[in-house]
């Protein structure tokens, strides 16, 4: 857990607004793509600020509750949607294809077998172990391989950056991980259990009672604070008793990717869970992210709210992957695009306000 994350230069602040307001346009009539050109900019620390290679990055992993019914469908599903990411058809690779980002497939825990030759057809393979334990009745996960799992994400994340990619977006895939999710929003939010609990999958109304009830188990089970205020150590406890490998990777990938000076896309719930992690162990990554929509889980709200954040798009979402991430990519570009390229008052000749 030892990341050196640190809030970007201000000092840089005052000439990117003055580059942003002497655009061609009245002051703020761009709106949220002048705050992320200016976000962007503070990132990378220049006035022209640069998108190169960016990445898509989707972590799977299997939940040992998800087998006592915490989701309406079936544990099998997670490495059949790996075979379908692997294939090219799922909704994320349809749009990463069309908004021109790359893709990456992460085995971070799945409970399946791929094959020798995973790596081949495109999988990297960072299985930490095949699927966590039951946390209704143990922790998810041992603090070993919690720490293993954020290590293996943080190194994925280096090596993107290493590549040349600026712009680093998160996804994922595991049968269950909206109950860990949940899980994981409550007890780092104070947010009432039941507030966080959703349909995810498409759970039915009975489907749904007994996911809160599970859910209340295993959090009586582990008998944690729930707490806005918790800090490291109590982020770390949480993301061990209730995370999923394919979490625990994400966050340590987040991590990295800050620490390397990527602009994050942070995608709807489960992600969102991940980042909150992240967030406690180290509070200035939220200086690094694009919060990308609005997911239409009830945790999501509670997430969004508890770190003051404002997510680009509200398409009524709730699929995971990182396809909100991939849909609000174009506004990214968008206002890095107007950044560079649109012409000030005095380079078009236009005259300013009186």
């Amino acid at each position: 857990m030892n990341f050196a994350i640190s809030a970007p230069d201000s000092a840089l602040a005052a000439a990117l607004q003055h580059k942003i307001d002497n655009k061609t346009k009245p002051l703020g009539a761009l709106g949220e793509l002048e705050r992320l050109a200016l976000k962007v900019g503070l990132v990378q620390q220049t006035l022209t600020p640069r998108l190169d290679n960016p990445q898509m990055i989707v972590f799977a992993g299997d939940h040992g509750a998800a087998r006592a019914g915490v989701s309406a469908f079936p544990q099998d599903v997670t490495w059949q949607m790996v075979e379908n990411f692997l294939a090219g058809g799922a909704a994320i690779n349809v749009f990463a294809r069309a908004n021109g980002l790359g893709l990456t497939v992460v085995d971070a825990g799945v409970a399946h077998d791929f094959g020798a030759d995973c790596e081949q057809r495109g999988l990297v393979d960072a299985k930490v172990a095949p699927g966590t334990r039951n946390y209704i009745e143990e922790p998810a996960m041992t603090p070993a391989e919690r720490d293993s799992a954020v290590a293996r994400g943080a190194a994925l994340a280096r090596e993107l950056a290493a590549s040349g990619c600026k712009v680093l977006g998160f996804g994922e895939m595991g049968i269950g991980n909206t109950a860990a999710a949940s899980l994981i929003t409550h007890h780092l939010t104070a947010t009432p259990l039941a507030d966080c609990i959703g349909r995810g999958t498409g759970l039915d109304d009975p489907g749904l009672a007994r996911k809160r009830e599970l859910l209340a188990r295993a959090a009586a089970r582990a008998g944690l604070p729930a707490t806005a205020a918790g800090g490291s150590e109590h982020a770390q406890a949480v993301l061990a008793e209730f995370g999923g490998f394919e979490i625990a990777m994400m966050t340590g990938a987040m991590l990295g990717a800050a620490e390397a000076g990527m602009v994050l896309l942070v995608d709807g719930f489960i992600v969102g869970a991940a980042f909150l992690v992240a967030a406690r162990l180290r509070p200035a990554i939220v200086d690094y992210a694009v919060f990308c929509h609005r997911s239409a889980e009830p945790g999501h709200q509670a997430q969004l709210a508890a770190l003051g954040a404002s997510p680009l798009i509200d398409l009524g979402l709730r699929l995971g992957e990182g396809t909100g991430a991939a849909l609000a990519w174009p506004l990214l570009r968008a206002a890095v695009a107007f950044l560079d390229e649109m012409a000030s008052f005095e380079s078009a000749g236009v005259a300013e306000k009186a």
